[in-house]
């Protein structure tokens, strides 16, 4: 008798030539964003009779604005500020008469501005390294527009803009933006880098503008979003999602410790010290494996500790980063688990990364990790990765020139409370 294959390539969820950018997806980059046609089809398929979903690592909020838009009401938590707040104006309509009126007030805001009818003298910050990211004029036009936003009355209107100037600072800064980490330009590339600020910041208004009216076109009058704070690591506070009270959980979590993976913190820096975050350095330390034990220690599942004594083997301080990090995701898993309906679906997009040369399947810890907690395993989907911002290659040894592929696909792994 032969068995389903229950994990398995399929190229029909590659999306290699979809918009990822359209409706309120387009707002803001943000290093490994799960697209939203993932997301949207494990909806269909798995949560046509969901009422509610909940993503426990909601970055800038795809699956959350993906709900909304089939009518399903979305809960969603990170710790960085800056996702927070994309995610929150991504899943929240503003009425385009509305915006429309602030839109045109800050380009006659502008255009007074560079006849000289109208003078400022805004507050430029004092955070640590601004001269280092910024060329004077670009602080000063940086200052006139936050001071703007400040005095914007409408709370959603003003962080409709802050989402727009936050994406402005990454781009006028001189940042290389081809990086997800903090790395300057060149001295060479500074002496011609001279970019027009009040432009880009327009483009990005007008985009999000868009984006927002075709939101608001499809999106299910019925739904609405709510987005925290809470780090799952170490609770999911009963008052805001009771035991047992969420149908269906869609997520792409870390893939491993923000310092030597996707650095989230380091990404957002720039924008969280201009938009005045106060947890604008703590984002990396909070993360998963962001305290590192000192100990070695067995998850009691063959594939990890394997991994793990591989690495031990040729790193013996590098592996207590990734036990780290495996001790906060499976708290994490442990506690996103008992919020689940029995019958609810949870479906994590992860990928399969390399420590040292070391392979470590991702797909399958994290399936382990939740048929612990009552679950049974559905299916695997493999799909390769064909945009996602995020590094396809590491220094597996630190030996400048000597690089290993990361992750090139990504594992759908589908599961059930039963």
């Amino acid at each position: 008798m032969l068995t389903k294959i229950k994990k398995y390539r399929d190229n029909t969820w590659d999306f290699r030539d979809a918009n990822t950018k359209q409706y309120t997806h387009c707002f803001h980059s943000y290093p490994a964003m799960m697209i939203p046609q993932v997301a949207g089809r494990i909806l269909d398929e798995f949560g046509k009779n969901a009422k509610v979903l909940f993503d426990p690592y909601c970055g800038t909020g795809t699956s959350l604005v993906e709900a909304n838009i089939r009518g399903i009401n979305g809960i969603g938590t990170d710790i960085n500020p800056l996702a927070r707040l994309i995610a929150k104006v991504k899943t929240t309509v503003i009425p385009i008469k509305e915006l429309d009126v602030y839109l045109k007030d800050f380009n006659d805001f502008l255009f007074s501005i560079k006849l000289g009818v109208k003078k400022v003298s805004p507050q430029i910050p004092n955070f640590k390294n601004i001269d280092y990211w910024f060329k004077k004029d670009t602080q000063l036009m940086l200052a006139i527009i936050k001071e703007y936003i400040d005095n914007i009355d409408d709370k959603n209107i003003q962080d409709f803009f802050k989402v727009a100037f936050s994406e402005t600072v990454r781009e006028v800064s001189l940042t290389r933006n081809s990086e997800f980490k903090l790395y300057r330009m060149s001295e060479k590339q500074i002496e011609k880098f001279n970019p027009d600020v009040i432009s880009v910041m327009i483009r990005k208004l007008t985009r999000n503008r868009n984006g927002m009216a075709d939101y608001i076109s499809i999106k299910k009058n019925v739904s609405r979003t709510f987005i925290y704070g809470f780090n799952t690591v170490y609770e999911i506070p009963e008052n805001i999602l009771p035991f047992e009270s969420i149908d269906i959980v869609i997520t792409s979590p870390p893939y491993g410790d923000s310092r030597t993976t996707v650095a989230y913190g380091q990404f957002s820096r720039l924008s969280n010290q201009w938009l005045e975050f106060e947890e604008t350095n703590e984002v990396d330390k909070r993360s998963m494996g962001g305290f590192k034990v000192k100990v070695s220690k067995s998850f009691g599942f063959k594939p990890l500790d394997h991994a793990l004594e591989e690495i031990a083997m040729r790193d013996k301080k590098r592996v207590f980063d990734v036990i780290s990090f495996y001790i906060d995701y499976e708290k994490s898993i442990n506690n996103v688990s008992k919020v689940v309906k029995k019958g609810g679906i949870v479906a994590y997009v992860v990928g399969n990364r390399k420590v040292k040369g070391v392979q470590i399947p991702n797909d399958e810890i994290t399936r382990e990790f939740f048929e612990r907690n009552g679950f049974k395993h559905i299916k695997t989907i493999i799909r390769e990765i064909p945009n996602k911002r995020m590094p396809k290659k590491n220094s597996p040894t630190n030996i400048s020139g000597l690089s290993d592929t990361t992750m090139n696909h990504e594992y759908i792994v589908i599961l059930q409370k039963v």
